[in-house]
């Protein structure tokens, strides 16, 4: 009998927290690591930059292990006729000339373990600091970066020639080339900024990130984001040779999301089922029986992803053993390590005919780091009710992914995911495969037209059709989601859908915790 799997054993931990004093010892080994041959911090100036601005040092923590941080301060740009000199600048590492009232964030340090660089903890950084300045309403952000690749090429190029070839991508640096990809603009050069800095041959970068959020009004902030990237896929069912073949097709898709920055990406309903296609033929009930046994590897991949790439990533949906009980499950992966998971509530025929999947009993919204999402597979999309049920519990993007054979089966989802969309003024995000399986049962044809959908109100497109795929294409589609239009047609709306509905006459009740709540 198949026990029920413990997300905990394949959930990660990465966390982004501020440094504490306790941390010294711990940023100490990771600069030894870092900058090799660098005087680290002294004991006195990392407590002083704990004390004098705690909100700007940053420490990201992977399953209790520092493995990357970062320093700043705030300071009034004006005030500083010479922004070359790193030790006037951050006050020779001790940062007392920090400045709540200044109009610019100034990066000190970053950095990374080599044994973790790869995974975008860089951008986690930097997303913190654009964070910081938004919320301190803050006119920018610069920084002097390293360029420590410039020592393997200072016999033929200038420092000139080497930091233009870096920015027009012919060359890679470690430092520069992850700061222009994060925004940054390079102004200018600087000598002699860390003379001992022996790979940079002591140049560095001046950089500039202007906040396009900076409201002149010091009283104006903006501290939550609101614009949501979120990246649908229209996947390409294939015959597969191995697992790792699934895990490359993934980690491609995930890795585009990724380079465009989407918070989000979703994939479709079964669509791992394709690793049937590696399993011998079998009768359905016994294969899906089979496929559920690569859920291990399939939790511990996704994990690993969406940790990697930054990006929480909704893994379609995958046929799950608990208790000797086939559910359908989509699994929701955090980018910061956490994995929470959504039943399918309502089965269709053909799932309980070929492969014999039971219902879910719960209907979850889950909290993230861009606010609340709910996922509904497939099915569960033609029932309004439950969208009233998740909205109710403060779902502002719904995800669909979802599997359809023919045009008819497609287009009840597509209205049905529409419709729930204007009901309830959400987002709803809907992901199908496309292509053939000829080798697995009960997947033979696939088709999709995969969509993200607005309500339909005057701030949305016109069509109340954020972005669609090409009909039966592989592609992947991205768009910004604005949560705070969401907010403003719900209270002042051409038409009140969530607020309007007529609760003397009708009411839907939901069960939850043993008793029935009125929604």
């Amino acid at each position: 009998m198949a026990a029920k799997i413990k997300l905990k054993d394949f959930e990660k931990s990465i966390i982004i927290r501020q440094l504490t004093v306790d941390d010294y010892s711990n940023i100490i080994k990771l600069q030894s690591k870092c900058f090799p041959g660098m005087k680290p911090w002294s004991i006195e100036q990392f407590i002083s930059q704990i004390q004098t601005f705690p909100e700007g040092q940053f420490a990201i923590v992977y399953n209790g292990d520092i493995v990357a941080s970062s320093g700043s301060l705030i300071v009034d740009f004006s005030q500083y006729s010479d922004w070359q000199d790193w030790h006037i600048i951050a006050d020779n590492g001790f940062i007392t000339n920090h400045n709540y009232e200044g109009n610019t964030l100034y990066g000190i340090e970053i950095m990374v373990s080599p044994e973790f660089r790869g995974m975008k903890l860089a951008r986690r950084l930097y997303d913190a600091r654009k964070e910081l300045s938004r919320k301190y309403n803050l006119e920018k952000i610069i920084i002097g970066g390293r360029i420590p690749g410039f020592y393997k090429h200072s016999r033929k190029l200038t420092v000139k020639q080497y930091v233009e070839k870096v920015v027009s991508k012919e060359l890679y640096d470690p430092v520069l080339t992850t700061q222009i990809s994060n925004g940054f603009v390079l102004k200018r050069l600087i000598s002699n900024y860390f003379p001992s800095d022996k790979e940079s041959l002591g140049f560095a970068t001046f950089l500039e990130w202007t906040n396009l959020e900076y409201q002149p009004e010091p009283k104006q902030r903006l501290s939550l984001k609101t614009l949501i990237r979120t990246c649908v896929i229209q996947y390409q069912m294939r015959k597969l040779r191995s697992f790792n073949d699934f895990a490359s097709y993934c980690e491609y898709f995930i890795d585009v999301a990724s380079d465009y920055k989407c918070d989000f990406i979703l994939f479709p309903e079964l669509f791992t089922t394709q690793l049937l296609s590696i399993i011998k033929n079998v009768r359905p009930g016994l294969a899906a029986r089979e496929l559920a046994k690569f859920t291990p590897q399939y939790l511990e991949l996704f994990s690993k992803l969406s940790i990697k790439y930054n990006i929480n990533v909704v893994g379609g949906s995958h046929l799950t053993l608990e208790d000797d009980k086939l559910y359908n499950i989509s699994y929701l992966f955090h980018r910061n390590g956490k994995i929470d998971k959504q039943y399918k509530i309502h089965i269709t025929p053909n799932e309980r005919k070929w492969w014999g999947v039971i219902p879910g009993e719960d209907v979850k919204v889950f909290d993230t780091d861009c606010g609340k999402v709910s996922i509904l597979i497939c099915y569960d999309i033609e029932f309004p009710e439950i969208s009233r049920v998740v909205v109710s519990k403060g779902a502002q993007i719904i995800f669909v992914p979802f599997c359809t054979d023919e045009r008819y089966a497609y287009l009840r989802v597509r209205y049905c995911s529409q419709a729930r969309s204007v009901e309830n003024q959400v987002y709803v995000a809907i992901s199908g495969s496309v292509g053939n399986l000829p080798s697995v049962e009960n997947m033979d044809i696939q088709y999709s037209q995969s969509a993200i959908f607005t309500p339909s109100d005057i701030p949305f497109a016109r069509d109340a059709i954020a972005a669609e795929c090409t009909p039966n294409i592989e592609m992947l589609i991205f768009e910004d989601l604005d949560l705070s239009l969401l907010k403003g047609v719900r209270h002042s709306g051409s038409v009140l859908n969530l607020k309007d509905r007529r609760k003397d006459i009708y009411k839907l009740l939901h069960y939850e915790d043993g008793k029935y709540k009125e929604i």
